[in-house]
């Protein structure tokens, strides 16, 4: 089984607005709502795929019900734990005449250590040897920097693959307690590193660092380059296939859950990148948050293109 986990989750509205302006008013041509949040756009990603999971979120509120019941909807299931308020709502402004992708996120309702542990204890209860446990996504206000860190060592020593999508200090602290596979992107790369990575070259160094140091799998994407892949003894680079975009949010989630998806059917090195570029590239293709149908992410598989670094 593969069970994500969204401590942040959010309703996530996309508002299309051509040439959107500040200090002016804007006209929304196109609007649509989607659950959101990055461990519930992998549950949704991992459904079109064909596969089955879990999503763990504390949902709170009209927007919180609003949530599930979208996520019900799609045949997902839902895991529920109460937060303390209102479940935030997140505005993406997509402008297609100057082909810009402005997020404005809210900060969402305050955890406590005391809710997030009864959280943790409830997944280790559950999760069996050899589940796919993902944890993704910001941490919310209240819970410790550390969050992550001890919920892979706990995920772990419950005999989960434990997949850390993160940033800042929430992706620092969580790869110090060695989870299966890390998916940073470039930029996240960067900040963790402390300094600008230049290229493609520099990216794999860092990547064959991080397994060195025990992470089974690094996959660090890159937008439309691809992504860098490294394991043990290897390390690929796979570039995406070109596409139209429609929305840039999510895409990285997508890549995620392709990931979690082939694991859990334990699909080779190069069937595994392939599936999780073609499913990235695939969801871009969409508006909103809304995943991609399987029959896209197929078609454009042959389209992947690899290359050993």
């Amino acid at each position: 089984m593969i069970y994500t986990v969204t401590l942040n989750p959010a309703l996530d509205k996309t508002a299309t607005v051509p040439s959107f302006a500040l200090d002016s008013v804007n006209r929304i041509t196109e609007l649509r709502e989607d659950p959101g949040g990055k461990g519930i756009n992998v549950s949704k990603v991992i459904a079109k795929l064909g596969g089955e999971s879990r999503a763990l979120a504390l949902l709170g509120g009209s927007v919180g019900e609003k949530i599930e019941k979208g996520l019900a909807e799609e045949g997902i299931d839902v895991w529920s734990f109460p937060a303390n308020g209102e479940t935030r709502t997140n505005l993406k402004v997509v402008d297609p005449e100057l082909d810009t992708h402005t997020d404005i996120n809210e900060p969402g309702p305050e955890a406590t250590v005391t809710q997030l542990d009864a959280m943790l204890g409830s997944l280790t209860k559950t999760i069996s040897e050899g589940d796919v446990v993902v944890l993704s996504g910001s941490l919310p206000k209240g819970a410790p920097v550390a969050t992550y860190g001890a919920w892979t060592r706990a995920c772990s020593e419950a005999g989960a693959r434990v997949f850390l999508d993160a940033d800042g200090d929430a992706l620092s602290h969580g790869l110090k307690a060695l989870p299966h596979l890390a998916k940073p992107n470039d930029a996240e790369l960067s900040r963790l590193c402390g300094k600008r990575l230049e290229g493609i070259p520099e990216i794999a160094k860092v990547a064959g660092e991080l397994v060195a140091s025990g992470i089974s799998r690094v996959v660090v994407s890159m937008g439309g380059a691809g992504a860098v892949i490294a394991e043990e003894g290897r390390v690929l680079l796979a570039r995406s296939p070109k596409v139209r975009v429609g929305s840039t949010v999510g895409a990285g989630d997508s890549v995620v859950a392709a990931l979690a998806f082939a694991a859990e059917r334990d699909m080779g090195l190069e069937e595994t990148a392939r599936l999780a570029m073609a499913t990235g590239a695939a969801n871009v293709m969409q508006s909103g948050t809304q995943a991609a149908e399987r029959e896209l992410v197929d078609s454009l598989l042959d389209k992947v293109v690899l290359e050993e670094l």
